[in-house]
């Protein structure tokens, strides 16, 4: 028996939409996303060792800027599962026309971004951000704006890339920005190499450096003469309203979806820091290794969306379901080191953001991560069942389903922990338990979803 449920598991692992096809796949993509937390990381970390006021900060406007740019990112992100369709069903030029049109998109967001900008600074007053906050967020938020460009372009190319499985040359360029959005932090944030110290604004413009260097990588191997001949690229550079048209449909909802659950969490996230520095500094450490624990995971969705798109585009429903449990299986596997952290070295994790000179604050705030970390161990996993879950979903058409589940959900969470907080007057980590349980819960509606095979029947492209 034992051999042959080896045997059985064995042949699994190598059928089409079988764990090794999606690992050769999200691979690279999980090395790349963990790169994009890190960048994220390091900044906050690095900002820590300065004072508690710009660490937090960071995560304020980090989520404001996020905000900002992710309905097109949402948007944006749909060129992978049309990428992938697309080439499932051999239209190979049409990758690269869905791909222009996402271009076209970044052009007409920039300036949207720039725009909105200003509004920001009566937004965190409004929501009682500490004035020792403030300026910090304006700062950081403020160059993000301006060179939003380039994180725009950069995710544009990558989906691509991701679409048409070549997943390689994105990690390459992300392993690039990574290295110089460190070095650049740890230069510009303490004033290095004759540099004045620039703090937060110095993590900032290294963000912005290690996009531009991503960019360009990405866009040197697309304009290639190998990718230029297999998917004529070079006449691809016109509107497509057919293509356009599909995108709008099918992306709009990621885009809303996102947008619209990244409000929701900043207001979760101003509510903690409207609890005082100690709270915002738990809050803000247990955000960051939760940061950790999830980005490397969008690794495994993003390459469930591809898979499932491109077998989805070749009219083969039963392979891209056995592509989404393939991302199941590989998600868990890395959740299940990061639940032992949580579970078994939760101060050692939140002594990593401990300033040179320790404060009061920090002090206080350290038992309060501590349990709140551990709280968070309670759904890590369940985090690997639904990225798996949501990138097939996605790769299938099945956004508009998505977008409603997610946004009910995430806009439950923050009268629940308004009421946890301001009303019940509840502790810091009692009230994130709270909202721990109502994600556990929120999670079966995405697995019944799955289970009910109505993705299997959507027809993106004809």
């Amino acid at each position: 028996m034992p051999l042959k449920y080896l045997k059985k598991t064995y042949s699994g692992y190598h059928k089409p939409g079988g764990q090794k096809e999606l690992l050769m796949l999200a691979l690279p993509m999980i090395i790349s996303t963990a790169c994009d937390g890190v960048m994220t990381f390091t900044d906050r970390l690095f900002l820590a060792k300065v004072g508690s006021e710009q660490m937090n900060a960071s995560l304020a406007g980090g989520t404001v800027f996020q905000m900002l740019t992710f309905f097109f990112i949402g948007l944006i992100g749909y060129t992978t599962a049309l990428t992938a369709q697309y080439m499932g069903a051999g239209e190979y030029h049409n990758s690269s026309r869905t791909t222009f049109q996402g271009i076209l998109i970044v052009l007409i967001a920039w300036p949207v971004i720039a725009l909105v900008r200003p509004l920001m600074a009566p937004l965190f007053a409004w929501l009682n951000t500490p004035a020792s906050q403030i300026n910090y967020q304006i700062q950081y938020i403020s160059i993000l704006a301006w060179g939003s460009i380039f994180p725009l372009a950069r995710h544009t190319l990558s989906c691509y890339f991701v679409g048409i499985g070549r997943t390689k040359i994105v990690m390459v360029a992300t392993i690039a920005a990574m290295l110089t959005n460190v070095v650049l932090d740890y230069i510009f944030i303490f004033g290095k190499l004759g540099l004045p110290p620039m703090g937060i604004s110095g993590a900032a413009i290294a963000t912005v450096t290690g996009s531009v260097v991503a960019t360009f990588i990405l866009l040197a191997a697309y304009l290639g003469k190998e990718n230029n001949t297999r998917f004529s690229v070079s006449k691809s550079f016109r509107f497509s309203a057919e293509i356009m048209k599909k995108l709008i449909y099918f992306g709009s909802p990621a885009g809303f979806e996102l947008f619209l659950n990244f409000i929701a969490f900043f207001f979760m996230v101003a509510l903690f820091q409207s609890q005082g520095d100690v709270a915002s500094t738990a809050a803000t450490i247990m955000f960051n290794w939760d940061m950790v624990s999830f980005i490397p995971l969008l690794g495994v969705e993003t390459s469930v969306t591809s898979l499932v798109g491109r077998y989805m585009g070749g009219g083969r429903p039963q392979v891209a379901h056995r592509a989404a449990l393939s991302g199941i299986k590989t998600g868990i596997l890395y959740s299940i080191i990061i639940l032992i952290l949580f579970v078994f070295i939760p101060k050692a994790l939140v002594l990593v953001f401990q300033p040179e000179v320790p404060t009061e604050a920090f002090n206080k705030a350290v038992p309060i991560a501590v349990n709140m970390i551990r709280i968070a161990s309670l759904y890590v996993l369940a985090e690997a069942v639904m990225v798996a879950l949501v990138g097939a979903l996605r790769g299938a058409g099945d956004t508009h389903f998505t977008m409603i589940a997610s946004i009910v959900a995430h806009w439950s969470f923050v009268p629940v922990l308004y009421v946890c907080l301001n009303v019940l007057h509840l502790s810091v980590p009692i009230a994130w338990f709270i909202l721990v349980v109502f994600y556990l819960l929120f999670c079966t509606v995405f697995i019944k979803r799955f289970n009910s095979g109505k993705w299997k029947k959507i027809r993106v492209i004809s």
